[in-house]
């Protein structure tokens, strides 16, 4: 089994448990203590439970609570992403107990940003956020997959129409931004497979965008490209609330 509980999931910050029966892992700490011993409460975990700490990048709402976390949990991350942690090299694979990881590149506005896929047996879910865009050897990687948490951030159109500074505007779109509802779409058109079961749609704008406007979306590109949506499920992650996928 491979299952995933998201902590939260948004600029406010950023937290999952991937776990099969026997391990557990993190993506990111971007979250309380507190709120992190929370969800490790909603699966039957402790901290000492965990097994590696992955950082996908070094802003704030990715690692703003992984000092809390030192010497407690093995760090890993991209070279010069954080200190003192374990530096991974892009598309080599390693094992933590019985859950394969390989880090995958990632295309975003920090130093050497990760993206993850996760494999325990037959299952393997495919962990992609904060991207401007998806490098091709990514997507050979992560094709057809049990299970995709996948970046849907923006509606453009409510992005381009916000108050932001036309700066961040640019930066946010652009190819070491986010990606929007629509591009992210375009992209798992690409990827869903007969394997696939499920979409976690992660890190949405809570200024521009809306959980029923990226599902919406996603929806209508998937079903225009002509993919079979009656097995597969689409749901949107919460900033504040725990969600669980996965093999639950």
């Amino acid at each position: 089994m491979l299952g995933l509980l998201n902590i939260a999931s948004g600029s406010k910050g950023n937290c999952s448990l991937v776990f099969s029966s026997t391990t557990l892992l993190m993506v990111d700490m971007g979250v309380a203590l507190k709120t992190l011993k929370g969800g490790l409460e909603e699966i039957g975990k402790r901290i000492d439970d965990v097994k590696g700490l992955f950082i996908t990048h070094n802003h704030c709402d990715h690692v703003k609570g992984v000092n809390l976390l030192h010497g407690k949990v093995p760090l890993y991350s991209g070279l010069k992403t954080f200190e003192g942690v374990n530096a991974l090299k892009p598309y080599v694979p390693f094992l933590i107990g019985d859950i394969e990881v390989i880090p995958l590149k990632a295309s975003h506005d920090a130093p050497n940003p990760l993206n993850y896929l996760f494999r325990c047996g037959d299952k393997s879910l495919a962990y992609i956020t904060d991207t401007g865009i998806i490098k091709d050897k990514t997507l050979e990687h992560i094709r057809n997959c049990d299970y995709y948490y996948f970046e849907s951030n923006h509606d453009l159109l409510m992005l381009l129409r916000s108050n932001r500074p036309k700066c961040l505007k640019d930066r946010i779109k652009g190819d070491t931004g986010h990606l929007s509802n629509a591009d992210s779409a375009l992209y798992m058109s690409s990827l869903i497979g007969d394997k696939t079961k499920a979409i976690y749609l992660a890190h949405l704008s809570e200024e521009c965008n809306t959980p029923e406007l990226a599902k919406q979306t996603y929806i209508r590109i998937l079903e225009d490209k002509g993919v079979d949506l009656r097995k597969i499920k689409i749901e949107t992650m919460k900033q504040y609330m725990s969600s669980r996928g996965g093999d639950i």
